[in-house]
C-alpha cells in the first residue's frame, strides 16, 4: 500500500507561490542589475531560475508519485496480482481518481478468484471423470502433440504416466492396434480389445470433435469404457429373454400336455370320436410355437442387407397382390437401392400390424393406405392406419425388442422392422394421428 500525503488544492497553490513571486521579481531584478553590468544580470537571473525550478519541482513532487503509483498498480493488475493498492488523503478530483481506481482492484481482484474456483471446479471434474480424454493441437512444425490429458487417458494409454507433449502418432503407435484402427477409421466408433489370453474383452466408445482454438487445430479424443454398463445391459437383456421365451413356452405347452391328457382318457373311455379336435388344437399350438421360435431366430441371425436397385412403385405393386392397401403416391418411378427380401418383411410386417389396428377400433375399420413421398435426400413411406392409435408409453416402447401389448405378440415385429431400417441406413418412427390412426414412417436414404 502506498501513501501520498499531499492534496491538489491549497498546498499546490502555496507551493507554487515562492515560484510565482520569483517570477514576478525576475524583470525588476533585471532592470536592476542592467546598470551595474550585464555580467552580474546573468548570474542573477540564473539563481532566480534555478530556484524556480526547484521550488516547481518540490510542489509537484506529490502528483508525480501518484502518477507513478498508479501506473505500477496498472502493472500489476496486467500480471494478474490485484493486491496493489493506492492511497490519495483529500476529496477532490484525484481523490475521486484514485478511489475509483481502487474500486476496479476490487471488481477484478473478486473475477480473479472466481476464475480461478471455476477452473479448480472444471479441473476437478475433468480430472475424476472416467472417461478418457486427450486434446493434441498442431504445432509450427505440424506435428500433432498432446497438450491436456486427464487421469483417465494417462492411465490408459500411458501407464499412468504424464502425455503432454508425446507426439500423438507416436504414442498411437505404441497402443493396441484395435484402438489405432478406431482412430484411423475417423468419426465415433466401438472397437474392442482383448486381453493377453485373448479371453476377456473389453468395449470402448471412441469420440473424436475437432475445433481452432487461438488460430490452431485441436482435436479432443473421449475413450469411455463400456464392457461393465454392456454387461449389465446384457444380463437385463437375457433376463427378460428368457422370462418371455418361458412364458411363451408354457402357454403352448401346458394346453398341449393337457390336451395329450386328454385323447388319453377318451381313447381309454372308447370316444375315438372327438380326438381330431384335440390333434387339431396341439397341431394349432404347436405351430405357434413353431412360429414364435422361428421370429426369434430370424431376429438373432438378420444378416447384412445386400442392396439392389429397385422401382418403388413397382414393387409396392408387388407387395399390394400380397396384402392389400391403397397406394397413395405422385412419384411412383421414385428409386432407391434396398435389399428387397428384408425390405418385404419389414413392410409386410408394419401392414399386418395396421390391419390388426384396424380391426381393434370402433366400429372396425380396413383402411389401411401406404403413401411414398421423396424428400431432399430422403424416401419417405409411410403406413397409415385408421385403429385406436397408441397411448404415451406405448409409443415410446413400441420398438423395444419383447415388448408387446397383444396377448400372443412376441414383441419381435416392429423391433425386426426397426433392425432393417437401420441396416440400410435409415429410421423409423411413430405417431398418431391427429384425425385417428397410426402413422409408422421409414426414411431410408435416397438410392
Amino acid at each position: 500500500m502506498i501513501r501520498i500525503r499531499r492534496t491538489v488544492t491549497l498546498r499546490l497553490f502555496l507551493r507554487l507561490l515562492p515560484v510565482l513571486g520569483l517570477a514576478a521579481a525576475l524583470p525588476w531584478t533585471f532592470a536592476y542589475w542592467i546598470d551595474r553590468g550585464w555580467i552580474l544580470a546573468v548570474v542573477a537571473s540564473a539563481l532566480l531560475l534555478g530556484l524556480m525550478w526547484l521550488s516547481l519541482q518540490r510542489a509537484l513532487a506529490p502528483l508525480r508519485a501518484l502518477f507513478r503509483a498508479l501506473a505500477g498498480s496498472v502493472n500489476t493488475y496486467r500480471d494478474g496480482e490485484f493486491n496493489f493498492g493506492v492511497h490519495w488523503r483529500g476529496d477532490d478530483e484525484l481523490g475521486e481518481l484514485v478511489r475509483a481506481h481502487g474500486e476496479l482492484g476490487e471488481v477484478l481482484r473478486q473475477q480473479r478468484q472466481d476464475l480461478v474456483q471455476r477452473e479448480l471446479l472444471l479441473d476437478t471434474m475433468v480430472q475424476n471423470t472416467p472417461v478418457a480424454m486427450l486434446l493434441s493441437a498442431a504445432g509450427g512444425d505440424r506435428i500433432r502433440r498432446v497438450v491436456y490429458a486427464n487421469l483417465a487417458a494417462r492411465k490408459l494409454l500411458f501407464d499412468g504416466r504424464k502425455l503432454e507433449g508425446q507426439h500423438l502418432d507416436e504414442l498411437l503407435e505404441a497402443l493396441p492396434a484395435e484402438l489405432r484402427e478406431a482412430v484411423a477409421r475417423g468419426g465415433d466408433s466401438l472397437f474392442a480389445i482383448a486381453d493377453e489370453d485373448g479371453e476377456d474383452e473389453q468395449v470402448y466408445h471412441l469420440s473424436r470433435r475437432t475445433f481452432t482454438l487461438n488460430g490452431r487445430s485441436h482435436e479432443l479424443l473421449l475413450v469411455r469404457l463400456l464392457t461393465p454398463e454392456l454387461r449389465r445391459q446384457e444380463v437385463q437383456t437375457w433376463k427378460k429373454v428368457i422370462r418371455v421365451i418361458s412364458h411363451e413356452l408354457n402357454n403352448s405347452l401346458a394346453p398341449i400336455a393337457s390336451l395329450a391328457h386328454s385323447g388319453a382318457e377318451l381313447v381309454r373311455r372308447g370316444r375315438p370320436d372327438r380326438l381330431g379336435e384335440v390333434f387339431a388344437t396341439i397341431e394349432d399350438r404347436a405351430r405357434h410355437l413353431e412360429g414364435f421360435i422361428r421370429g426369434y431366430a430370424r431376429f438373432a441371425k438378420l444378416p447384412q442387407p445386400r442392396l439392389d436397385p429397385v422401382v418403388w412403385g413397382d414393387f409396392l405393386g408387388r407387395l399390394q397382390r400380397q396384402i392389400g392397401f391403397a397406394l397413395d403416391t405422385s412419384t411412383p418411378q421414385l428409386a432407391g437401392r434396398v435389399d428387397s427380401a428384408q425390405m418385404e418383411q419389414a413392410l409386410l410386417n408394419l401392414l399386418k400390424n395396421a390391419h390388426e389396428a384396424g380391426a381393434e377400433s370402433q366400429p372396425p375399420s380396413g383402411e389401411v393406405t401406404v403413401r411414398l413421398l421423396r424428400l431432399p435426400g430422403w424416401t419417405r413411406i409411410e403406413v397409415l392406419d385408421r385403429g385406436p392409435g397408441m397411448n404415451e408409453a406405448v409409443l415410446q416402447n413400441a420398438l423395444l425388442p419383447f415388448y408387446s401389448t397383444k396377448r400372443n405378440g412376441t414383441g419381435l415385429g416392429l423391433a425386426l422392422t426397426r433392425e432393417i431400417v437401420e441396416a440400410h441406413g435409415g429410421r423409423l418412427s411413430l405417431q398418431n394421428r391427429t384425425d385417428g390412426g397410426l402413422c409408422v414412417a421409414v426414411m431410408l436414404p435416397e438410392g
